[in-house]
């Protein structure tokens, strides 16, 4: 199963859902992008997902023109901003969705508010993307009998 996550800057919530779909199932092939993507990785984010034992602090922000032509079977997009230009992705999806949640680099104060701010958003993309993953695998379960 071919999944992309869309945020805009693919620098927080697309990279933070994208480390976790991937540690649910290795069998996942899992993508983020961005529609204005960063230049790196949000550290914040790179740390907040460490507190958890998943290391993203390898991945890249990409732009989602890299992947228009290739077929998915899922894109979802977690911020409003991306939600917007997602009808104009014009690769093969079979599903789209929208989980969306607050941008933490919105968050201000020092280095222990805005990591709060991190962990509440990690928190919520972990539990979104579990239901995802959840109904997700028993509709192929069902596919299979």
């Amino acid at each position: 199963m071919r999944i992309l996550i869309l945020c805009t800057g693919n620098s927080c919530r697309s990279q933070m859902a994208e480390g976790f779909l991937k540690s649910f199932d290795p069998l996942l092939e899992v993508f983020s992008a961005g529609t204005h993507p960063a230049t790196f990785a949000n550290p914040y984010a790179v740390a907040a997902m460490k507190e958890v034992g998943i290391d993203i602090s390898g991945n890249k922000p990409k732009n989602v023109e890299i992947f228009l032509d290739e077929p998915f079977d899922y894109v979802i997009t977690v911020c409003g901003g991306a939600r917007e230009v997602c009808p104009a992705f014009t690769g093969n999806v079979k599903h789209r969705l929208h989980i969306g949640f607050d941008d933490p680099a919105d968050a201000k104060g020092s280095f222990e508010e805005v990591m709060s701010v991190y962990r509440r958003v990690r928190d919520e993309i972990k539990e979104g993307f579990t239901t995802f993953y959840q109904e997700i695998k028993s509709e192929t379960a069902k596919l299979h009998i």
